[in-house]
C-alpha cells in the first residue's frame, strides 16, 4: 500500500466516526513527534500495539480485500497482571471482504455499532484446520443461532455475534447499506500468533513511503 493511500484512509475514518459520534482516544491523532516527546509515558501503547491498523492482506487491492481497524485497549498473554481484554473497532466498506481465519485462542464478541449492514460467513475447523462441512452454532446477542456449513448472519447495527476459537469466519460489508462500524470486545488480543487464515495473507501491508505518515501504524511507533 501506499503511505498516501493508508494518510487518505486514516482521514475518512477520523471523519466517518466523527458522523457516528464515536469518539477515539486524544492520541489516535497524534502525529509521529507528538510519539517521540510522550515516548516515556506511552509504553502500555507500544507493548499492547494499541492504536492504528489498516491493511490489504496482501491483497494490493484494499476495497476488495482489506480492513481498518483501531484498537483501544489490549493486554497481553505473557502478562498476568495486565488486562485480559481487549477492545477494538473496526471499519469495513461495502463488499469489502476480511479474509477467512480463526484464532487458535481468542473469543470475541462482534458488534455492529451503526453505518451500514455487515455479512459474516461461518464455519467449523476440521483436526487438520480445514473448513468442515458440519452446521455451525453461535451465539447472536445471548440467542442459540445454527446456520449451515459457510452459512451466513446479517449484523444490523446494534446486532453481535460471538465467535469462540477455532470458528472460521469471514466478513464484508453488505452492498447497498453503507460502510460498517464494528465494535470488537474479546479476550487478549495477538496478531502476531493468534490468527490462523484458511489461505496465506499478509496480515501487516508492505508500504511504499510516497509521502509522511499522518498518524503512526501500531507497528511502526518511533524508537
Amino acid at each position: 500500500m501506499k503511505r498516501s493511500e493508508i494518510n487518505a484512509l486514516q482521514r475518512e475514518t477520523v471523519a466517518f466516526l466523527k458522523k457516528l459520534g464515536f469518539h477515539l482516544p486524544r492520541w489516535a491523532c497524534w502525529r509521529p513527534e507528538d510519539w517521540r516527546k510522550n515516548r516515556d509515558r506511552a509504553g502500555e501503547i507500544f507493548r499492547n500495539c494499541l492504536g492504528w491498523d489498516v491493511t490489504d492482506f496482501g491483497s494490493g487491492d484494499f476495497h476488495r480485500v482489506g480492513l481498518i481497524l483501531f484498537t483501544i485497549r489490549n493486554g497481553r498473554v505473557d502478562d498476568p497482571k495486565g488486562k485480559p481484554y481487549a477492545e477494538k473497532i473496526l471499519i469495513v466498506e461495502e463488499e469489502q471482504v476480511t479474509p477467512w481465519h480463526f484464532h487458535w485462542h481468542k473469543c470475541e464478541d462482534i458488534i455492529n455499532r451503526g453505518g451500514g449492514e455487515l455479512v459474516i460467513e461461518l464455519g467449523n475447523s476440521t483436526p487438520d484446520q480445514k473448513l468442515a462441512d458440519t452446521p455451525v452454532v453461535v451465539q447472536m446477542d445471548g440467542l442459540t443461532t445454527e446456520v449451515k456449513a459457510r452459512g451466513s448472519v446479517v449484523l444490523r447495527p446494534g446486532d453481535s455475534i460471538t465467535l469462540p476459537a477455532y470458528n472460521y469466519h469471514c466478513f464484508y460489508g453488505r452492498k447497498g447499506t453503507g460502510k460498517v462500524l464494528l465494535g470488537e470486545v474479546s479476550m487478549v488480543n495477538d496478531d502476531a500468533r493468534d490468527n490462523r487464515f484458511l489461505e496465506p495473507v499478509g496480515r501487516f501491508p508492505r508500504i511504499e513511503e510516497d509521502e509522511p505518515p499522518l498518524y503512526c501504524l501500531c507497528n511502526e511507533y518511533p524508537a
